[in-house]
């Protein structure tokens, strides 16, 4: 084998080798994992040539004030996220409306086959049914802003 020929080689291992890491990094690593809880709004099984579950978390909470006003927003944050396994995605519809902890790992790119989202939940840590009620600060003064 020529001089050249073994540069080529040795160029194209290299470029395979490169590929491979940057692929495992963005789909496959692990980010991060953890544990969101909130009300689940939805899940579907839904797409175009792969069909996945997604899923739509609300979780509440307050904001604090800005710009001197005194009491805080009442605010609420969207969790979107992906079910690779069947019987997880199958045990949450039955959940719709309750409060669940939610176990997912986070991952740097999304797969087709694997959902649209980034967040991938595989586990169900808890369900509770949804408080009765909501406590809505009243602040003096508050009607007349």
């Amino acid at each position: 084998m020529s001089t050249k020929g073994k540069i080529i080689s040795w160029a194209v291992a290299v470029l395979l080798v490169a590929a491979a890491v940057f692929v495992y990094f963005k789909f496959y690593f692990v980010f991060g994992e953890g544990v969101k809880a909130g009300e689940l709004n939805q899940i579907v099984y839904k797409g175009w040539v792969w069909k996945t579950y997604e899923g739509r978390l609300i979780q509440t909470g307050f904001k604090s004030a800005g710009g001197g006003t005194i009491g805080g927003n009442l605010q609420s944050n969207e969790f979107n996220f992906s079910v690779v396994s069947k019987s997880v995605a199958d045990s949450l519809m039955l959940c719709s409306g309750k409060s669940v902890e939610l176990h997912y790992k986070e991952y740097n790119g999304a797969l087709p086959w694997r959902g649209i989202q980034r967040y991938i939940v595989d586990k169900i840590v808890s369900v509770r049914e949804p408080s009765s009620h909501t406590e809505i600060p009243i602040i003096p003064g508050a009607e007349s802003l």
